[in-house]
């Protein structure tokens, strides 16, 4: 690859679950971490993940120490007329400085801006802000300084976006997990299990999920609903159950999507001229070996392009949901 000279070096935005997966992050060459607190207030609320206000504190200061910046997701829409836990989660995350807040809901936005105008603020995907009036009014109004961008946009959508939205900065999902509904939105799961992921940050929440084996093979259960059987010999996808085969005129098949991991490794070189800021790995429900091994192709991925060098040839098969990769939406109408 000839060297090219890109807009801007992006950051490579990478998941945390726990203090031993920001670690791992960190150490693997993760410009940013982004993290939630233990409670309803982050999008990824699953029993044994998240911070505690003294893990995030260590966890700030591991990063910070190595160069790393530290985002912590708020990223839920807080119960009607109790927002506390959100106005504390705000709070804190300013008190420990983080280096961003994630924030998802216009009222705790407008909040965090006038309560906290030292905190560095970014509209989570949950926002839904997919064209430059949407983002250019968060940006006016209450100072935004970046937006996580809807998986559903082609690279040359992003670039129209950027064109017009500078100087606010534009995060774009590279690897990891596809939602099956409309973009954060996880309505399948709400339906099936009375909890929702922008309110009580649960997507397939474990308390609902069940496996019975039986003498055909493994049959998978949201909600008390037969979300998919497997045979014995069949591999199971991963993890979220509403990416399951369902009956529709008497056919058996994968209705909604297949389970599927969105990588766009290879188009990286695009994504950089397209102007995107920052590109982020999914997967804070995963485990520290997923982190590095992600982290580690997309540090060297980056690093390649950045130095006018090819793509590294990296195999990341073994850890995608269902053993599939695609680049989505990002690749229509572009080449």
């Amino acid at each position: 690859m000839a060297s090219v000279n890109f807009p801007v070096r992006p950051e490579l935005v990478c998941p945390a679950g726990t203090p031993a997966a920001l670690r791992s992050a960190v150490d693997a060459g993760a410009d940013c971490v982004y993290v939630g607190f233990r409670d309803e207030t982050n999008a990824r609320n699953f029993p044994g993940l998240n911070f505690n206000r003294k893990e995030l504190a260590e966890g700030i200061a591991y990063a910070h120490e190595r160069g790393a910046k530290v985002l912590v997701a708020i990223n839920t829409f807080p119960r009607a007329g109790a927002p506390e836990i959100w106005h504390q989660a705000v709070a804190d995350a300013a008190r420990l400085r983080a280096d961003a807040a994630i924030l998802a809901d216009i009222g705790l936005i407008a909040h965090a801006a006038q309560a906290h105008p030292e905190l560095r603020l970014h509209l989570s995907v949950q926002a839904a802000a997919s064209n430059p009036d949407a983002i250019r009014f968060y940006a006016e109004r209450f100072g935004v300084k970046r937006v996580v961008l809807p998986r559903v946009l082609t690279v040359q959508e992003i670039a129209a976006v950027n064109a017009r939205i500078a100087p606010v900065e534009t995060e774009v999902f590279v690897f990891g997990g596809l939602c099956v509904m409309a973009e954060g939105r996880c309505a399948l799961s709400s339906y099936a299990t009375g909890q929702s992921p922008n309110m009580n940050g649960v997507c397939s929440p474990a308390g609902e999920v069940r496996y019975t084996e039986t003498s055909q093979g493994i049959t998978s259960e949201l909600g008390g609903f037969t979300i998919n059987k497997f045979a014995h010999n069949e591999p199971a996808g991963y993890p979220t159950l509403c990416k399951g085969r369902f009956i529709a005129k008497d056919k058996a098949s994968y209705l909604f999507e297949e389970p599927t991991s969105l990588n766009t490794l290879t188009m990286l070189p695009d994504l950089i001229k397209a102007g995107v800021t920052a590109f982020k790995i999914e997967g804070r429900q995963r485990g520290r070996a997923y982190v590095a091994a992600v982290v580690q192709a997309f540090r060297a991925g980056v690093d390649a392009v950045m130095d006018g060098k090819p793509l590294p040839d990296i195999d990341l098969d073994r850890i995608t949901e269902g053993g599939k990769q695609t680049t989505g939406a990002y690749e229509k109408a572009w080449r």
